[in-house]
């Protein structure tokens, strides 16, 4: 069996096992990782873009070089399971699902309140005053992101550095998840995390986006608004599969978002109507 047919093989059991089983319930890798970056986060911090850098290097490296060390030194039936293992651990798609599917069906229920607080498991913005369409459009927007974080870009990574690049990929989102905010504090420490978030979502995203165009029901549509609305978008990656998403959905995205921080109007992507609650099942599908 060749390596790249092993890692087909591996990344897709890995894939199977999170559409069966979902995140695993204990014992979760990245909640584990993410405990000790925080705990290394508070020892390394400064109001510094080359501390940040430092902490970033750490925090992605160690897990990079333990799994290629581990990867190495397995045997090909050992380096099937530990390809199965980690793209389970990795990847978010039958959460994603399970979260979009909840809010939905709260709405669905006319329990508003209760929906604006199940959305709180997908997005960082403030929920507390969304009304219906307000939650309809975080959702679909999160699913758009997500499909490319929590699925395109694991699998691409694992596909072309194996369990190292599963590994590192999802340290890097994690780090960009949790210090890449344009706050005072971290505006600084959290530039290098960012960036190498940015950096390696850069495919990995346009492939998200052009798989939401061939999939939709109108890639003439996904394909436009990505050309015309992308680059509006404050993010480089996060740009392209809104608006693809949007086109072949045929609705707009976009507008008013509320985070603890303050208020951000975001760009317009899409031409459509505002998202509806149908809307929010075919993004999910």
């Amino acid at each position: 069996m060749t390596v790249g047919l092993e890692r087909a093989l591996g990344l897709g059991l890995g894939f199977a096992a999170d559409r069966a089983f979902g995140d695993p319930q204990r014992w979760h890798p990245v909640a584990g990782f993410g405990r000790a970056a925080g705990a290394l986060e508070r020892r390394l911090w400064a109001d510094s873009r080359p501390r940040g850098a430092v902490f970033t290097t750490v925090a992605v490296g160690v897990p990079v070089v333990v799994a290629a060390a581990v990867e190495r030194r397995s045997g090909r039936a050992g380096r099937l399971v530990l390809t199965a293992v980690s793209t389970w651990a990795v990847l978010g798609a039958r959460s994603l699902e399970r979260e979009a599917v909840a809010v939905g069906a709260l709405l669905e229920a006319d329990d508003l309140p209760a929906a604006r607080q199940r959305l709180t498991h997908l997005v960082g913005r403030r929920t507390s005053e969304l009304t219906e369409p307000d939650v309809v459009r975080a959702v679909v927007e999160s699913v758009a992101e997500n499909t490319s974080d929590a699925v395109v870009a694991p699998l691409f990574w694992g596909g072309a550095a194996g369990v190292p690049g599963l590994v590192g990929y999802r340290a890097a989102n994690t780090l960009d998840a949790m210090v890449g905010h344009r706050t005072e504090r971290l505006l600084q420490f959290g530039w290098a995390s960012a960036r190498l978030d940015d950096v390696l979502n850069l495919l990995p995203a346009r492939l998200a986006a052009l798989l939401a165009a061939g999939l939709g029901s109108d890639p003439s549509g996904a394909l436009a608004a990505w050309r015309r609305d992308a680059g509006d978008h404050p993010s480089p990656n996060a740009g392209p599969v809104e608006a693809s998403f949007a086109g072949a959905l045929g609705i707009q995205l976009g507008g008013e978002t509320i985070y603890a921080s303050g208020v951000e109007q975001r760009p317009r992507m899409g031409s459509g109507p505002a998202p509806a609650l149908p809307d929010l099942r075919r993004a999910g599908a």
